[in-house]
């Protein structure tokens, strides 16, 4: 699994040009799932993000998780996330869960997150969505589970 973490101020996605998730002070997560992801990739996922220490303290470091400033998430599935440029200029996607297997464990995913009274409001599997948010920082994070 991939993701590209954002810390925000605000994000929101639309679809038909209707807000279908919005969220204040959190992570915009972008979540691609590889076609070998498992469940145990969910769970080093939500067990790393819950942690991130990246939002500031008193002092002005990088030192609370989002949990500690309670902050939400937006999440939103994106398989161009395991886009392969390497031949050509048309990216390959062939890397990426097909359906069948990508909306299971991004369903996972989100759970899990709400298991630990995270909020988390979502895009639309499949949807042509419109993202829009504010970066806070900025900062943006990248994880790989097959980096670990």
């Amino acid at each position: 699994m991939r993701a590209v973490i954002q810390r925000v101020s605000q994000a929101e996605v639309k679809i038909d040009q209707k807000s279908v998730g919005k969220i204040n002070q959190g992570f915009m997560i972008l979540l691609g799932i590889h076609e070998t992801d498992s469940e145990e990739d969910v769970a080093y996922l939500v067990r790393k993000i819950s942690k991130l220490r990246v939002f500031e303290d008193t002092a002005g470091k990088m030192n609370l998780s989002i949990q500690e400033v309670q902050g939400s998430i937006l999440s939103v599935s994106q398989f161009t996330l395991y886009a392969d440029t390497k031949k050509g200029n048309r990216p390959s996607f062939i890397a990426a869960a097909r359906p069948e297997v990508a909306i299971p464990l991004y369903e996972q995913f989100n759970q899990q997150l709400k298991q630990l009274n995270i909020p988390v409001e979502t895009g639309e599997f499949g949807a042509d969505m419109a993202v829009s948010l504010i970066n806070d920082g900025p900062v943006t994070i990248i994880i790989d589970t097959n980096d670990n």
